[in-house]
């Protein structure tokens, strides 16, 4: 089984942590693809910055359908270009954000969001919303640390994001941790330790519910909203993102 796994980044940095993370939880014989596109800014704390990271995601949906991967997990908390991969993709397709509010779900009664700048807390409610959990969200909090803090040398993110945490559990009456940003999959293990509540980050809880998938056969449906996406004319610096009519044999077997 291969599984590409996306920061839509392009900090290579925190790709390659993302990257472990998914390694460590993986089950033996699954091989974790990490990559992050070739386009695109940086860190994504926007509406603006995620609009301008879905380019170079359904590039690397569309090189990774050439290159027979089984599955893909969408590492970042905002779950950007998610449906129009489930488009693009023949295997099934996982945000971290999606990923992890289940399985948040089934290990408490509520949980808390915790991510990075307030800014952002808007869309982590907007999809608690949309994926049936708000009635699971206790709340959404904000350290007020901007993404590319989490991989400054000498940053105290760690300390503050164990203190908001420690915070919601506290005020929110959650007992259950969501971690709002994938580029803090590398503290889920020694918050939860700290804490002692599950803590979960949606880059582990992504690479498992795609396996479980894959092994199960079963993929985005085809049939309606998520069918692939019809051949048209795309113009200007887009023109490369335009699709081939799918042959009638790929349409049977989709």
């Amino acid at each position: 089984m291969r599984i590409k796994i996306i920061n839509p980044n392009t900090t290579w940095s925190m790709t390659e942590k993302i990257g472990a993370c998914a390694r460590s939880v993986a089950r033996p014989g699954t091989e974790i693809v990490a990559v992050s596109p070739a386009m695109g800014p940086a860190s994504i704390e926007s509406h603006y910055d995620e609009a301008l990271a879905v380019p170079g995601l359904l590039q690397e949906i569309a090189a990774g359908e050439c290159d027979g991967i089984d599955g893909y997990v969408i590492a970042c908390f905002g779950d950007p270009g998610l449906k129009a991969a489930r488009e693009l993709a023949r295997g099934p397709v996982v945000g971290i954000a999606e990923a992890a509010m289940h399985l948040a779900s089934l290990v408490g009664s509520s949980f808390s969001v915790v991510t990075t700048l307030g800014r952002t807390m808007g869309q982590a409610w907007h999809l608690a919303e949309v994926y049936g959990m708000k009635r699971f969200c206790a709340n959404v909090r904000a350290c007020e640390i901007a993404v590319l803090e989490l991989e400054a040398p000498g940053s105290r993110a760690r300390e503050r994001i164990v203190d908001e945490c420690r915070r919601a559990l506290d005020e929110d009456g959650s007992d259950t941790i969501v971690l709002g940003c994938a580029g803090m999959a590398d503290l889920c293990e020694h918050i939860g330790q700290v804490l002692g509540v599950p803590v979960v980050d949606g880059v582990a809880a992504g690479t498992q519910l795609i396996e479980s998938l894959v092994s199960l056969r079963l993929a985005t449906s085809k049939r309606g909203e998520l069918a692939r996406p019809l051949p048209k004319p795309i113009s200007g610096l887009l023109g490369d993102f335009a699709l081939p009519a799918v042959p009638p044999a790929l349409k049977r077997a989709a």
